[in-house]
């Protein structure tokens, strides 16, 4: 048993440091994406989902949580919040199972305050719920090894497996962990993989995803429209230093770069190693602390391993491996104060330590206020604008903040190639390609002629993303936040637009 009052200290822990400025970010482009998928009724979300690259499970969810507590920003970040808080319960049962409670307590302080969990704790995607999912079903593996003649433990595994998989596909990786577990620890647990009840909790787990597999094949025949999309093949090359520099994206939320070289490389390699060395000398009587040391290695080693022929290396996908690592400290933290006290307070405070960096990091970075720039355009917007956006990576997010009634445009100019560069019906364009005749704007000259506002939304980089403005167009205003900027132009002489105030061209900052 776990003493309750410290049980409920690390769980209110949890909560505050999940909570904690979980709104002060403006809601970014896969958060956009998230919310206008979910927005669609049930049956149009399995659709759009099927040419998205994610399963339609979160989304789903995100819509009955948007019908009962509304769309605010508190109400869709809590979504992800709460199976945070639920998944440092989870580790701490499971660490509880295959430990003593000492060392389930420092687990769930560990894992409490682990940046990258409560990072992905405060998006509006489906990274935390995958981890509630998939540490979920790793204890109910755990209590079937240990009674392997009651059948519900692996009813529980099963049902929660379908779900991490219309979670996110990714979950194929927990799944060969959890099967090389059962291969690799020798006689304690290899029996179990010839009990047919393994066999058909496994065989139910593909039934109960075939509905969705007709979607899944049909993705996978559209990856050449999903890479003209840019929804994937747009993750960075991994190379030696990409292994060490996640480990430190996931402890201080930064890759290490301006680290000193011998740190930047031992202290992940010493993680590594030590995970390794308590896999290999685990020697109690059902190798727990190996299914551990493999759920968390071999996601991350593999999807590394991969990356090298098709880069998919980002500390989202493999956030949910991630959260082993502080349950493996917590063992080994607990088993090293029985001899040595001073080593175990020691790697204790070295890892509290390094997730508070980590934890720093994440609440004092620059927080994104391009909600700031929408709601500018909302109080500015006369009947008869025209809003249109540079690039679906803002466009989302836009829709979220609009609250004009227009609805905004999406500047699809000609490639370099003289192709079109509208979306198609797969990734991102899914969502927004059946209105493509309303929305879509291949050139500003395109635009009715005669007077009027249009509004730009773009990024501030250079060369401007609209490339030539049309002769004719004059500035208005000119207003700055963070890496965007809003540009208000007069499509015809301002005498024929109507009055306008005095300022011809306003460069306002809303930065704080």
């Amino acid at each position: 048993m776990l003493c309750q009052p410290w049980l409920w200290c690390i769980l209110i822990l949890a909560s505050a440091v999940r909570f904690y400025g979980f709104t002060t970010s403006a809601v970014w482009c896969d958060e956009g994406s998230s919310l206008m998928l979910s927005d669609y009724p049930l049956a149009d979300i399995w659709l759009h989902a099927s040419h998205d690259v994610h399963p339609p499970l979160y989304f789903m969810l995100l819509h009955g949580w948007m019908a009962l507590f509304g769309d605010s920003l508190v109400s869709i970040r809590t979504l992800s919040v709460l199976p945070g808080i639920a998944t440092v319960l989870l580790g701490m049962w499971l660490v509880r199972l295959i430990a003593t409670p000492r060392a389930a307590l420092v687990a769930g302080l560990l894992l409490a305050l682990l940046p990258t969990a409560v990072r992905y704790s405060q998006e509006v995607r489906m990274y935390s719920l995958m981890g509630l999912w998939l540490i979920g079903a790793t204890i109910a593996l755990v209590y079937w090894v240990k009674a392997p003649h009651k059948h519900r433990y692996l009813v529980i595994y099963t049902v929660l497996m379908a779900a991490a998989f219309y979670t996110h596909y990714f979950t194929a990786f927990c799944v060969i962990a959890h099967w090389l577990y059962l291969l690799l620890s020798g006689r304690s647990t290899g029996w179990l993989l010839k009990r047919p009840a393994w066999w058909l909790a496994n065989v139910a787990i593909v039934l109960l995803f075939l509905p969705w597999l007709p979607g899944l094949l049909d993705l996978l025949q559209h990856m050449d429209d999903l890479k003209s999309g840019g929804d994937v093949d747009w993750e960075p090359a991994v190379d030696a230093r990409s292994l060490p520099a996640m480990t430190w994206q996931f402890l201080i939320q930064d890759e290490g770069d301006s680290l000193p070289w011998p740190l930047f490389w031992l202290a992940p390699l010493a993680l590594l190693g030590g995970a390794v060395w308590m896999a290999v000398r685990d020697s109690t009587p059902h190798k727990f602390t190996r299914l551990i040391v493999i759920y968390t290695l071999l996601p991350i080693l593999a999807i590394y391993a991969v990356s090298f022929a098709s880069p998919l290396f980002i500390e989202r996908y493999v956030m949910f491996a991630a959260l082993g690592l502080p349950l493996l400290v917590a063992i080994a933290v607990d088993r090293l104060l029985s001899y040595k006290r001073a080593m175990a307070i020691a790697l204790l405070t070295l890892f509290v330590g390094t997730e508070a960096v980590g934890l720093r990091s994440n609440f004092s970075n620059d927080a994104d206020h391009f909600d700031r720039l929408v709601e500018h355009v909302n109080q500015q917007f006369q009947p008869g604008d025209r809003i249109v956006v540079s690039d679906l990576f803002w466009y989302f997010s836009y829709v979220y903040y609009n609250k004009t009634g227009f609805a905004p445009m999406l500047y699809t100019p000609p490639t370099g190639s003289g192709a079109s560069g509208r979306p198609n019906d797969y990734g991102f364009g899914t969502l927004v390609n059946a209105d493509g005749a309303k929305i879509y704007v291949d050139r500003l000259a395109d635009l009715p002629a005669g007077t009027g506002r249009v509004w730009l939304i773009s990024s501030k980089v250079q060369p401007d993303d609209f490339g030539l403005i049309p002769t004719g167009w004059h500035k208005a205003q000119d207003l700055a936040v963070d890496d965007t900027q809003a540009r208000l132009y007069l499509t015809c002489l301002g005498a024929e637009c109507g009055a306008e105030p005095e300022w011809s061209q306003l460069n306002a900052k809303a930065n704080p």
